[in-house]
């Protein structure tokens, strides 16, 4: 009797209906306009269903037959030997219909067959195919808005992969949304496909952008205590104005909708509002479909105060009265819901301090809203202490292992603290090697083990630097640099630079190793050749040729000594003829010239004790700094130098610093101090006077001599400009109080033991005030300091406008 079971598989019209009705559903739902265009004859998955010849009648299929050969057809790309691979079905087997639908599924599943026939010509088991395309490239036109790059990474379809259009369709989802979060909410996108030959299609996404959707009103119903203005500053989406012009926060966006309802919902409960919510925000698209009516009604509900708040432990070594000394929340305070996040870190941090790392702490409010109190109890609940089973590193792949370990403050065996966690993140974040650090713990083969897991991304330590500038002080200065920040792999330093400007020539190479000798030693050692030319304020120019050795390493926490010695050759020159006879040059710049050798071993004892290291909000830090010449070489002097820095953030944006520096130096041995040891003072060290505008000076060549004492005190207050932070413009009012002076008195007499007119030294008050603006533009940095005098000399050299600038190119 021969084989015999009716056919299986798809129908081509039933595809081509399905495909149809995924393209409605896209336009129906304002996604994408229209179904898979073409541009050329449509590939075979796409012709039209022709009709088949009417089979001749068959048998009743029989419950199960047994295959002798598996034959297929159709196929081009795909080798026949991969399409029977994914077959459940081999030679010998026996099936039955049920089995032929796994079969055709299986097939289908694929995503590589735009069709698929199974059927029976005698005791063959025939498997006709017709091959999904393959893409050939993927293009856009039309789009203006958004970068194809952009559009290239939303798209999940790639060039030499299938073409199969749910994926297409997919794809068009994802790009409308990345419209929609744009702002373009009317963009439409047509996908199209070019037939090529070799069963190959070029996909075309046709894309009509649209006009952006603008934000023309936001409307605040139910609100008492706060102004419509008061919330619709907390609010990122802003009404569009022609001052955003460069701004995207004015075109409408769900997204950012929703941020700003839990925004204002974040505001509300942390001034006292706990039953606050919102009743619904509608965005209403005008008649023109250009932009949105935004209204958002509140309810605001009473305003509440802490009641009594405890603690409950069901662990022993937990003391509860302990753990709510902890608490930053009292009664009586008013309710925020910031103050309750504050109080779960602080158990949560005290719980890892002791050695439980995976403690749980979950608040249970009791509102009373007869006298408006709420309630707190925080269940803290936590299981036995936990050890460091091991410690885990992923995701570098450059840095070596070691380089990571040594940030580390936990060993392999040590119990769990939460505390050492938490440096040991702000250590891997200080490196600068990383893009992105975590420390996370998962639990070990034990309760009682946890393994410490450290996450990081690489990123580039490496810069070839090329920068131009211009200043008031400098008209132009070139620099070139080579800078590593992880010379091997091993977190070593590595800097050469070359930078020549007006002012300064220097040729320098930096080299530190961080851990010298596998502890806690910071060395390096220093090559350098700078040449100045104080001609401007001064007649003379001076270049050091020479290097230093460094060591460095912390005391505790907050401190750091730091140790060196250097070795340079300086040089002193003057114009021809200052020095000649006439005697009209300055003894105090005549007596320096030449050549000498200056040895000079110092030290530095640092302190910082501020919240951020690059812009402190809060806190205060320090510096002692000394270096003796004298250990062999022609100079003999003590150059002495402190400085304190005090921080107070108001808010973010509010921001006080006090600074006071004072430096002294002085010479030893009968020798005088050198002028190029000397402190000139001005310019961007003190705002409102030029550069070396202050201290002792000669009237009669107007040269500026130096001061071998100086005192200082900056009070700077930063303030909100009402920019954007992204704008990176940063504005601050500024106090500079100070004086320069104390020259040695051999340059104040003349031959005769009488005082030189000539010379002026006085250590009168000098103090300015103003405004600075800083600017973190495309082109670089960007400062603007406006000065007022309010105290000077009348032979000090004064400015009211400085201009600086750095631009990388």
């Amino acid at each position: 009797m021969p084989l015999s079971f009716p056919r299986l598989g798809s129908n081509r019209a039933a595809v081509s209906r399905v495909g149809a009705s995924l393209g409605a559903l896209v336009i129906a739902a304002g996604l994408a306009s229209g179904a898979l265009a073409q541009e050329a004859p449509a590939p075979a998955a796409e012709a039209e269903p022709q009709p088949q010849a009417e089979a001749a009648p068959q048998a009743p299929p029989s419950p199960t037959v047994t295959v002798a050969r598996v034959v297929v057809r159709g196929n081009q790309r795909i080798d026949t030997q991969t399409i029977a691979s994914y077959l459940p079905i081999q030679p010998g087997d026996t099936v039955d219909p049920a089995t032929l639908d796994v079969a055709l599924r299986t097939l289908y599943r694929t995503d590589l067959f735009s069709d698929v026939q199974i059927f029976a010509e005698g005791a063959d088991l025939v498997v006709e195919v017709v091959e999904n395309p393959v893409i050939n490239q993927v293009t856009f036109e039309g789009n203006e808005a958004i970068t194809e790059e952009k559009l290239r990474e939303e798209v999940q379809i790639r060039p030499r992969g299938v073409y199969t259009r749910a994926r297409v369709l997919q794809d068009v989802q994802r790009l409308v949304e990345l419209y929609r979060r744009s702002g373009r909410i009317t963009a439409t996108i047509t996908p199209k496909i070019v037939q090529l030959s070799q069963n190959r299609v070029d996909l075309v996404f046709e894309i009509d952008e649209g006009v952006a959707t603008g934000i023309r009103s936001i409307n605040i119903l139910g609100n008492e205590a706060f102004s419509d203005r008061d919330l619709r500053d907390i609010m990122v989406t802003k009404t569009s104005r022609l001052w955003r012009l460069f701004s995207s926060n004015d075109v409408y966006d769900p997204d950012r909708l929703e941020y700003d309802r839990e925004q204002i919902t974040k505001h509300y409960r942390n001034n006292g509002y706990f039953d606050f919510r919102i009743v619904s925000a509608v965005a209403e698209l005008s008649p023109d479909r250009e932009d949105f009516a935004v209204t958002m009604t509140v309810d605001e509900g009473a305003q509440f105060n802490f009641g009594r708040v405890t603690v409950e432990t069901a662990n022993e070594r937990l003391n509860p009265e302990f753990l709510q000394a902890l608490l930053p929340i009292r009664e009586g305070d008013l309710y925020q819901v910031d103050r309750i996040e504050e109080a779960v870190d602080s158990l949560t941090f005290a719980a890892g301090s002791a050695g439980y790392a995976f403690v749980d702490v979950r608040p249970e409010y009791t509102p009373n809203r007869e006298n408006n109190t709420i309630d707190v109890v925080f269940h803290v609940s936590e299981g036995q202490r936990v050890y460091v089973e091991r410690i885990d590193i992923v995701g570098n792949t450059r840095t070596l292992d070691p380089v990571i370990r040594r940030e580390i403050m936990l060993a392999e065996g040590d119990a769990f603290n939460q505390v050492l966690v938490n440096r040991s993140e702000l250590n891997l974040q200080g490196l600068g090697f990383f893009a992105e650090s975590s420390i996370e713990n998962v639990p070990g083969s034990a309760p009682d083990r946890t393994v410490v897991q450290v996450q990081v991304q690489e990123q580039p330590t490496g810069e070839l630097s090329f920068g131009a500038g211009f200043s008031s002080l400098e008209s132009f200065v070139i620099d070139v640099s080579v800078t590593e920040r992880n010379f091997r792999g091993r977190g070593q330093n590595l800097v050469a630079r070359v930078s020549y400007g007006s002012l300064r020539q220097q040729i320098d190479f930096r080299f530190t190793e961080p851990k010298f000798l596998g502890r806690d030693l910071r060395a390096g050692f220093d090559l350098y050749h700078y040449r100045y030319d104080y001609s401007d304020f001064s007649s003379f120019n001076w270049q050091s040729t020479g290097g230093a050795v460094r060591l460095s390493w912390p005391l505790n926490g907050i401190s750091t000594l730091s140790t060196r010695y250097s070795l340079r050759q300086d040089e002193v020159t003057v114009p021809d003829g200052y020095c000649d006879a006439s005697g009209l040059g300055s003894q105090a710049l005549c007596e320096q010239l030449g050549s000498v050798i200056t040895s000079a071993p110092g030290y530095t004892l640092a302190f910082n004790a501020t919240n951020n290291p690059v812009r402190p909000t809060r806190g205060w830090s320090g510096a002692l700094r000394q270096d003796f010449a004298g250990l062999g070489g022609d100079v003999h002097s003590i150059r002495t130098e402190i400085e304190a820095n005090f921080y107070h953030g108001f808010t973010e944006n509010f921001v006080l610093s006090v600074e006071g520096s004072l430096g002294y130096v002085a010479g030893w041995s009968g020798d005088p101090v050198r002028i190029n040891d000397r402190f000139f003072r001005g310019g961007s060290n003190f705002r409102g006077f030029e550069t070396a505008g202050m201290g002792p000076r000669d009237l009669l060549t107007r040269d500026s001599l130096g001061a071998n004492f100086y005192s200082q005190l900056t009070t700077e207050l930063t303030v909100p400009n009402g920019l954007p932070e992204e704008y990176g413009v940063r504005t601050s009012l500024f106090l500079d109080v100070g004086t320069a002076g104390l020259l040695d008195d051999r340059y104040k007499l003349l031959s005769n033991g009488m005082p030189d007119p000539n010379i002026v030294d006085n250590l009168g008050l000098r103090a300015a005030a103003g405004l600075s603006v800083s600017w973190r533009s495309p082109m670089g940095p960007i400062r603007f300091d406006f000065s007022q005098i309010l105290a000077k000399e009348d032979y000090d050299r004064t400015e009211t406008f400085r201009f600086s600038s750095t631009t990388p190119f």
